[in-house]
């Protein structure tokens, strides 16, 4: 029982992944923290192009392609 207690805890096999894991949440939680802060500035500026293409007015070129 000993000899199993003690291949046990010398196997790293586990550490890897939990290794792994850790690293991977911290990326997710980065991700979000960057969706987090540019969102409001993201919105604003939706808003502004949103504005300009209302109030924007086409000119008309004419009749083209005809000949007179």
């Amino acid at each position: 029982m000993t000899k199993f207690f003690k291949t046990f805890l010398a196997d790293e096999s586990g550490a890897v992944t939990v290794d792994w894991v850790v690293l991977t949440a911290a990326i997710v939680g980065l991700g979000l923290a960057v969706i987090t802060s540019v969102r409001s500035g993201v919105q604003s500026l939706g808003t502004d192009i949103q504005n300009s293409l209302t109030s924007a007015s086409v000119a008309t070129l004419g009749t083209l392609g005809t000949s007179n």
